[in-house]
This record gives C-alpha cells, structure tokens and sequence, in this order.
C-alpha cells in the first residue's frame, strides 16, 4: 500500500508535475530535426514550459498571498504560451501532430489547475 499512497500523492504534487512536464518537453525536442523554422520554436517552447515549474517553485516560497497568487498567474500565463509554441510545433513535424497534442493536453490540465488556484 506505501507505493499505492506515494503514487496518489505524486499524481497532485504540482511540484513534481510540473517538473516532469518541463523534463519531458526537453526530451521530446531532442527528437525534433533542427532547422531554420524549429530552432526558434524549439527555444520558446523549453523557455514557456520549463518557465512554469520555476514559477510554481517561487509560488511556494512566496511571501505573501499576493504574492502566491501573482506566481500562479504567471504559471498559468506560461502553460498557455507552451499551448501555442507547442501547436507551431505540430504544424511544423506533422510526423510529430499527435505528441504535441498530448502535451497539449497537459499543459491545458496545468492551465486549468492554476485557474482553480487563482479562483480560490
């Protein structure tokens, strides 16, 4: 049961997920041919979806509930960016379409959870 709890505990450690997230996006883009068009997008995509485990990071060392808050603005900003650089990605490697919809979708969930974290 210890894994059972650990592995719940993981799946709602924002810490962690955003982590993974950011971890996940570099290895994605090491697959990723380099040229003219994807080196621009490659580095907007490692600075937005790194940007928002940082930024959650400085959220729980924040001083103040202003504070939290505006950190969590500015992960919610960057998941958002992430979903755009990473639709450019897709239409650039059409081989590529159905990966970055999966983190698509994840960066969706991560704007969606930090929406609920501003609303509270």
């Amino acid at each position: 049961m210890p894994n059972e709890a650990q592995n719940k505990k993981s799946k709602y450690d924002l810490e962690e997920r955003t982590a993974k997230f950011g971890e996940n996006i570099l290895s994605f883009l090491k697959l990723l041919p380099e040229n003219l068009i994807n080196r621009p997008l490659i580095t907007q995509l490692v600075r937005s979806a790194c940007s928002i485990g940082a930024n959650y990071m400085e959220a729980d060392a924040a001083e103040s509930k202003k504070d939290f808050k505006h950190k969590i603005g500015i992960c919610k900003k960057e998941a958002k960016e992430t979903r755009h650089w990473l639709r450019m990605v897709a239409k650039a490697n059409p081989a590529f379409q159905d990966k970055c919809r999966v983190f698509w979708q994840e960066s969706q969930e991560l704007v969606l959870i930090f929406s609920a974290i501003i609303r509270k």
